[in-house]
């Protein structure tokens, strides 16, 4: 049973209209508020820090950004020379080249970044948290978008994004809708890091199976130390009844596709990079709005991004909808029965993905380019029915557990994003004296 998810005010209760309203240049708002520009609440942040002072976990640019205000990643590398701009904890960085992709953090640590991202700071008047949800709105980015310079590679204007207006509220109530929107995203945080968890657990029984060799055999001991047979093979030696093969012989390749613009009014699941890096199971669209040919795909099929494998997108799919389709910069892969989970595990090992970015065609970074057919021709071992059968029963327990915490995840996001333009505006207005709220 899938777990509900319900607001429970402990104290107070919204209040939608409770004060009077008056016009602004941007809207309606609650009489005792203000509309101010963004200079006069923020700042850019321009001061320097040296290389040595930052590292690949503390360093961000606008490549280890994810879109849809999606968060960090680790940086892949590090500036060569010179100096970075500096930022603070609770500073807003934003990445500056095609502002549409909405890159946008509230920062975690302090640290250095790329001359690319925007550092913005807050000044007294304001609370960084209430500015970073004002501002984590789509109006803020369509300004950005709007105003930006540049064709190939437009970036946002530096002076027009100080000139975007903001509701400002009483710096308690600023605290209090804040409070709201930042409960949610920690209960979010929370699934996320919980499926990290689950995930460093799925991959650490991966390896102990199927490269320490250290599979329960039938006495329920780990075979490879308890002195089961090894036999030699091309990829060294594997336990007897093992064998070696190729991906091809575990999975096909899907490559059936489907043109959603002949079905406008069609909603189509899309497993879309955007999605993907945004940590969602899907974006639901209409035919009309998805303009080229898409793969269809099915249950139990393993995707994985052609494009830079450097920083590797591999998506299990376990529940996809009836009319669910993917980015043609995935390659679908099929497995056969009970190497699902075997095959995904698979392509998140270090080794593997190694080998795989080895295969890449094309310069460094996002042209790399994988073939499909280089990964269904990779050696590698196959195990026997028996192992693959409980590994494959023991996973996808563990698997679904984080399917279903995604889908929570995407419920809080939901209430988040509907609540967020009524607080922000004083159509709903938060008691100041809120305290604790539980989700």
């Amino acid at each position: 049973m899938k777990q509900q998810t319900k607001l429970k005010p402990t104290e107070n209760k919204f209040s939608e209209h409770s004060s009077k309203m008056k016009q602004t240049e941007i809207g309606m708002i609650p009489e005792d508020w203000e509309v101010k520009e963004l200079k006069e609440t923020a700042s850019y942040i321009t001061e320097k820090i040296s290389l040595v002072e930052i590292n690949l976990n503390n360093f961000i640019s606008t490549e280890n950004m994810l879109p849809e205000k999606g968060g960090i990643t680790v940086a892949s590398s590090l500036p060569k020379v010179g100096k970075v701009t500096q930022f603070r904890e609770g500073d807003i960085l934003f990445s500056n080249i095609r502002t549409y992709f909405k890159k946008f953090w509230l920062a975690k640590f302090s640290g250095g970044c790329s001359n690319d991202v925007l550092v913005i700071r807050k000044k007294s008047s304001i609370n960084n948290k209430y500015l970073y949800y004002y501002l984590s709105q789509d109006n803020f980015f369509e300004f950005t978008v709007l105003t930006s310079k540049g064709t190939k590679m437009p970036r946002g204007d530096k002076n027009s994004i100080m000139s975007y207006e903001i509701n400002i509220p009483s710096f308690p109530e600023q605290i209090a809708i804040a409070k709201i929107l930042s409960d949610l995203d920690l209960k979010i945080e929370l699934n996320q890091k919980i499926n990290k968890v689950l995930e460093e657990l799925s991959r650490a029984i991966f390896k102990r199976w199927f490269i320490d060799f250290e599979f329960q055999n039938e006495k329920g001991k780990p075979y490879k130390s308890t002195g089961g047979e090894m036999v030699d093979s091309e990829l060294g030696k594997i336990p007897k009844g093992w064998k070696i093969g190729m991906i091809h012989n575990i999975a096909t390749q899907n490559k059936e596709q489907i043109n959603p613009v002949s079905s406008p009014e069609e909603i189509f699941s899309h497993l879309s990079i955007e999605a993907y890096d945004g940590g969602k199971t899907s974006f639901d669209q209409r035919g009309s709005e998805i303009l080229s040919n898409k793969f269809i795909v099915t249950n139990m099929s393993v995707l994985f991004s052609k494009l830079n494998p450097r920083i590797p997108r591999i998506w299990p799919v376990i529940n996809a909808k009836e009319k669910s389709i993917c980015s043609t910069e995935f390659l679908v892969f099929k497995p056969n029965k009970s190497f699902f989970c075997y095959l995904y595990l698979l392509f998140k090992e270090h080794s593997v993905l190694g080998e795989l970015v080895q295969m890449a065609r094309g310069t460094s970074g996002s042209h790399q380019r994988i073939s499909a057919s280089d990964i269904l021709d990779m050696s590698i071992i196959v195990p026997s029915k028996e192992v693959i059968s409980k590994f494959e029963d023991s996973i996808i327990k563990i698997m679904l557990k984080c399917e279903d915490n995604i889908n929570t995840q995407n419920i809080l996001s939901q209430i988040r994003d509907s609540l967020l333009p009524r607080l922000i505006s004083g159509k709903i207005r938060v008691p100041v004296e809120v305290r604790a709220w539980h989700f």
